[in-house]
């Protein structure tokens, strides 16, 4: 079921600063700038997988992480989208969220990390359905992206295993810790959504 009911054309989030649970142990909720030293002490613990492919992992600082929250909270006033932080217990276990939305082609693209203990459990598939699910039911768009690196095996399972369309490879995409990284591109249609919705489970 999508998030909450929220008019197309709005992307506040949708449940304000309340949780989304994905299951008994994990929910989503917004960012806020109190969150900054935890959500970075976590990308420390995970700086060496991360910086194998997110061009930011390798040098990102703890101002760096303060502004990025600023930017989350800012988002939404601009009407493109949201972030939302993956919290596994009482814990902070990573993020996803909207990367921009085009309003006038109906469409969006969702980026995503997770700490390496909270990984394997279903956790980011239940996430990454979540905001699927959000942007083509309620803000009624027509397509949602995902490109992801052609190494990463575990980051493709996820749009894969929800049945995301591979679309086809970009060369050289990104330069990533000193490296140029092709990379998938993953889309979902509106069309194609709900017998997919309706054939996944998570776990």
């Amino acid at each position: 079921m999508p998030l909450a009911h929220q008019e197309a054309g709005s992307a506040e989030p949708p449940w304000g600063r309340a949780k989304f649970a994905l299951s008994d142990t994990a929910h989503l909720r917004p960012l806020a700038e109190a969150d900054s030293k935890e959500l970075h002490v976590l990308i420390e613990a995970n700086r060496e997988s991360l910086r194998r492919w997110l061009s930011w992992a390798a040098t990102q600082t703890l101002e760096d992480t303060h502004g990025f929250i600023r930017r989350t909270e800012a988002q939404p006033a601009a009407n493109d989208g949201f972030q939302v932080a993956i919290v596994c217990g009482e814990e902070i276990a990573g993020v996803i969220g909207y990367i921009g939305v085009d309003w006038q082609h109906r469409s969006t693209a969702l980026g995503y990390w997770l700490d390496e203990r909270h990984r394997g459990k279903g956790t980011m598939t239940a996430a990454v359905r979540a905001l699927t699910d959000h942007a083509l039911s309620v803000w009624e768009l027509n397509r949602v992206e995902i490109r992801v690196a052609v190494e990463n095996r575990r980051s493709r399972a996820i749009p894969e295993r929800l049945g995301f369309r591979q679309e086809g490879t970009r060369r050289q995409a990104e330069l990533v810790d000193g490296r140029y990284l092709d990379s998938v591109v993953y889309a979902m249609l509106a069309a194609d959504w709900p017998a997919m919705r309706s054939g996944f489970r998570c776990g």
